[in-house]
C-alpha cells in the first residue's frame, strides 16, 4: 500500500473522537456539498450499521452536517454545526436504518433546495478516508481524496473519447476513471479522478461537447 503523506497513516487533523466516525463523515458531507455546488436548504441523513448505532456519541451527526456547511475536518465549528445549520434555516433529519449494509460505516445523504436535489451513499473506510459508492442512483467508486470530475452524459459513441481528448489537451493526467449507466443507450456517469486541480476553462469546454449533460468537480 502506498501513502501520499504521513497523514494517510496516522489520520487527518480533525475534530472528534474517531477518524472513521467523525473525519470520514465530515468528508462525506463535504463531497455532497461540493457536488451540489451550494449550501442545501434541507438534508435527510440515513445512517447504517455502526454509524446508526453510535452516531450521536461519536459526533457523526455534527461531522456530516459540518461537511455540508463546507467545514474541513479540523474546523472547530463542526462542534456546533447543528446549531449553525439550523440558524441558517437548514431542515435536518437523521434516520437510523436497520438494513445491514455492505460496509458498517455507511451513510446515505439526500440534500436539496428549490432548484434541485442530490443523493449519494458514502462509506468511511478508516483513517478519515472515504468512498462514494452511489450518486443519484449511479453506482461508482470515488475516493474523495483526489480532484475529480463527474460527467453526466448520454450513453453514445464518442462521448468518453471526447472528454479524454479535452483532458489530454490540457495535460491533465487521469489516475482513475470508470463509467456507470443505469440502462444501455440512456444516461451514464463518468467518474474521473485526476492528478491536479481543474480550472473553470476545462469544465466549460467539457460542457460544450456533444452528448454531455452536466459537469461537476470535486477539489482535493
Amino acid at each position: 500500500m502506498k501513502f501520499r503523506s504521513v497523514f494517510d497513516i496516522i489520520g487527518p487533523v480533525m475534530i472528534g473522537p474517531s477518524s472513521s466516525h467523525t473525519a470520514g463523515a465530515a468528508r462525506i458531507g463535504r463531497v455532497a456539498r461540493s457536488l451540489f455546488g451550494r449550501e442545501p436548504k434541507w438534508a435527510n441523513i440515513s445512517f447504517y450499521g455502526s454509524f446508526a448505532e453510535t452516531y450521536r456519541g461519536h459526533g457523526t451527526d455534527v461531522a456530516i452536517i459540518g461537511g455540508l456547511l463546507d467545514f474541513d475536518t479540523f474546523d472547530e465549528r463542526i462542534k456546533t454545526s447543528l446549531e449553525i445549520a439550523k440558524e441558517a434555516g437548514m431542515q435536518i433529519k437523521f434516520v437510523e436504518e436497520e438494513a445491514i449494509p455492505e460496509h458498517p460505516n455507511t451513510a446515505r445523504v439526500s440534500i436539496g433546495d428549490d432548484e434541485g436535489e442530490l443523493e449519494l451513499v458514502g462509506i468511511s473506510i478508516g483513517g478519515g478516508k472515504i468512498e462514494i459508492t452511489e450518486l443519484n442512483g449511479f453506482q461508482l467508486r470515488l475516493s474523495g481524496n483526489h480532484p475529480a470530475i463527474l460527467v453526466v452524459h448520454n450513453d453514445r459513441y464518442g462521448a468518453i473519447a471526447g472528454v479524454a481528448n479535452v483532458l489530454a489537451k490540457y495535460a491533465i493526467n487521469i489516475g482513475h476513471m470508470e463509467v456507470a449507466r443505469k440502462e444501455m443507450g440512456m444516461q451514464a456517469l463518468m467518474t474521473i479522478e485526476v492528478d491536479q486541480n481543474i480550472d473553470g476553462q476545462v469544465l466549460d469546454e467539457l460542457s460544450t461537447l456533444p452528448n454531455i449533460l452536466k459537469v461537476a468537480k470535486i477539489v482535493d
